[in-house]
C-alpha cells in the first residue's frame, strides 16, 4: 500500500488573525466622510493624507490612496471591490438601518431574517464597496 508522502508544515499555518484591512479609494474625502461621520468609526491614526487607519475591535480598517504596493487601475465606477462585514447584535440591525436613513444612506435591502441564520442589511459606501451590517439570529 503506497503511502501518503508527509507534506511540511506550511509557515503560513502560524496566521492567526487579520490584523488589518486596507480599502483602496477613489475619494479619499467622501470615503473619510463616510467612515467617520456615517458609520461614527473612531480614528486610530492618519499616517498621511492617503492613509488613514480606524480602529474595528481588535482590527484595523485602513483607506489609502494605492501607491507603494499597488499601482493597480481603480476599480470601474459602479463595480464593487470588496464587501465588508460587521457583526452587531440583532436589536442593533434595525437601529443601524435607522440611522443609515438619516444621514440619507441608500439601503439595498432592509433589515431582512435570513433562512441561513442571519439578520442582515445591505448598502455601498461612496467608492461603491458593499457593506453589510449583520447578527446571528
Amino acid at each position: 500500500m503506497a503511502r501518503e508522502p508527509i507534506r511540511p508544515r506550511s509557515p503560513f499555518s502560524a496566521i492567526r488573525a487579520i490584523d488589518y484591512t486596507v480599502i483602496f479609494v477613489r475619494d479619499m474625502d467622501a470615503m473619510r466622510r463616510f467612515y467617520e461621520d456615517v458609520l461614527a468609526f473612531p480614528l486610530l491614526r492618519e499616517l498621511s493624507p492617503n492613509w488613514i487607519e480606524y480602529g474595528i475591535g481588535s482590527n484595523t480598517l485602513a483607506l489609502a490612496r494605492p501607491s507603494r504596493t499597488a499601482a493597480d487601475a481603480p476599480t470601474p465606477l459602479g463595480s464593487a471591490s470588496l464587501q465588508l462585514a460587521f457583526k452587531v447584535s440583532a436589536a442593533e440591525v434595525g437601529a443601524c438601518a435607522e440611522e443609515l436613513a438619516r444621514k440619507d444612506v441608500a439601503l439595498l435591502s432592509p433589515p431582512t431574517n435570513q433562512p441561513f441564520g442571519h439578520r442582515t442589511l445591505f448598502f455601498r459606501d461612496p467608492d461603491g464597496n458593499l457593506l453589510e451590517i449583520y447578527a446571528e439570529i
